[in-house]
């Protein structure tokens, strides 16, 4: 006789499965969530009908399956030129950075080129979103509005209403009443997402979903979720300011290197074409411990503002704090800047930032943070019109970054006059040895080193001035 199967054990986080009892998840280390998940009946399928008979792939129409405008610019830009008729797109942002309202203009800008929307709210009652509405300007006659958390409601609602977009916010509070659990649980949410996805492949609707983070950032539920749909999107802001971006994260249809740069206001929320002004201060006079980076987000480039501040410590374990960056490369430019530079910074606190609440992860950024606390720790400020691009290795060497030709066009758009990069490689390794160049009216002096950027903006322990020692 067959041996009868072995029982599973399941996470009703986030479906991690397991052949024995576990008091912790392996996956997402929740305490006590792991329970026996039911068995379920072995069978053999037999062959079916098919919807429609393979084809060579010649053969297939193209045409049902272009972008379609959104109305946002900058959600094209990320999405790959917009909308396609059928896919499913799930947008997923911490509590309060503005999805809802993402959205609801989104279906208000679709609705006007007379497609009608359908726009199901989980959350919110469906007077609550009409005063958003009334508020943003959102309101439109083929834009529809239902307040469901059944499955089933929210299908007959699409079956009445027929709509070319269908919104659904958020995913994680609709419930199928034929599947158990609670709504927002595994099983619920793959049974909701798994519907509205087949919804949307067979009727050609353009389907979005909202879904909700974990305190980690990572998307609550299953990890399915994001295997399912077709285009994964992030919206990432800080509650501190009004600007916000839209990160691809998977994109079926498009690049996934694309971010769109939002500013939310009492208004609503609008797209910003040009965001380079909100990282960067424009300073009268110069001003010691600043330094301006050009960073890519995906394909456009950004410049933004570097601020340094080295002060002596009275702690016995100095200090390192930073704001919008790294703290573990800032702490690597440090060791840097001691060993090959000659800046002593072992009895400093160390304070990093950046302007506007922007976030450089880029590692081109290295060199404008070493200028930035050169120019903190000798006091001098760093030539006006200047930026600063590179990523510093162990050495002090300086590495090569990508689209440079594009970073620099940029900085000269803004108006910078001299630009600080690395130096190709085969070079004369002199680190005095200059070569500069001219592109767009800009001069581009190429730099082996840190060493070197720095040497050639004067930022030298010769020009230091006296650091004031604990009894001053």
């Amino acid at each position: 006789m067959p041996k009868p199967p072995r029982p599973t054990y399941r996470c009703s986080e986030c479906g991690w499965e397991a052949a024995k009892w576990v008091g912790r998840c392996g996956e997402c280390q929740a305490w006590g969530s792991v329970a026996e998940a039911a068995l379920a009946p072995a069978s053999r399928r037999a062959a079916g009908p098919v919807t429609a008979p393979a084809r060579p792939i010649g053969q297939v129409a193209v045409e049902d399956a272009a972008h379609r405008t959104s109305g946002v610019p900058e959600l094209d830009r990320v999405l790959g030129g917009g909308l396609v008729p059928g896919a499913a797109i799930l947008l997923a942002g911490e509590p309060g950075v503005g999805k809802s309202t993402l959205l609801l203009e989104v279906a208000a800008q679709t609705a006007r080129y007379q497609h009608r929307t359908l726009y199901v709210t989980g959350e919110e009652s469906a007077s609550q979103v009409r005063l958003r509405a009334d508020r943003t300007g959102g309101v439109h006659d083929q834009l529809y509005l239902a307040a469901e958390t059944d499955l089933g409601a929210v299908l007959t609602h699409v079956e009445e209403v027929r709509p070319t977009l269908l919104v659904v916010d958020s995913v994680q509070t609709i419930a199928a009443g034929d599947v158990e659990g609670a709504p927002g649980g595994v099983t619920q949410v793959k049974e909701v997402s798994a519907a509205l996805i087949r919804m949307a492949k067979t009727r050609g609707i353009t389907t979005v979903l909202v879904g909700h983070v974990t305190k980690e950032g990572s998307i609550a539920g299953p990890r399915v979720l994001e295997h399912l749909v077709d285009v994964v999107l992030h919206f990432e802001g800080d509650r501190d300011s009004r600007f916000r971006m839209v990160r691809a994260m998977k994109n079926r249809f498009g690049p996934v290197d694309e971010v769109g740069c939002f500013d939310l206001g009492p208004e609503g929320i609008t797209a910003v074409a040009d965001p380079t002004g909100l990282f960067v201060e424009h300073h009268h006079a110069g001003v010691a411990g600043t330094c301006v980076a050009v960073t890519m987000e995906g394909r456009r480039p950004l410049l933004a503002e570097v601020q340094a501040l080295a002060t002596l410590s009275a702690q016995e374990r100095p200090r390192r704090t930073t704001s919008g960056l790294d703290s573990s490369r800032l702490a690597m430019v440090l060791a840097v800047l001691q060993q090959h530079v000659g800046l002593r910074l072992v009895t400093h606190d160390v304070f990093a930032s950046t302007v506007g609440g922007a976030r450089l992860h880029d590692p081109s950024a290295d060199l404008a943070i070493a200028i930035a606390l050169a120019s903190a720790t000798l006091g001098t400020p760093p030539p006006a019109g200047v930026v600063a691009m590179g990523e510093i290795g162990l050495s002090g060497e300086l590495r090569r970054v990508r689209d440079l030709d594009v970073r620099l066009g940029e900085a000269a758009r803004l108006g910078f006059t001299t630009a600080l990069v690395p130096r190709p490689a085969g070079a004369p390794i002199d680190p005095r040895a200059e070569q500069p160049r001219t592109v767009e009216g800009m001069q581009v002096v190429e730099v082996p080193s840190v060493l070197g950027a720095l040497l050639h903006l004067g930022l030298t322990a010769r020009q230091a001035r006296r650091q004031p020692s604990m009894g001053d």
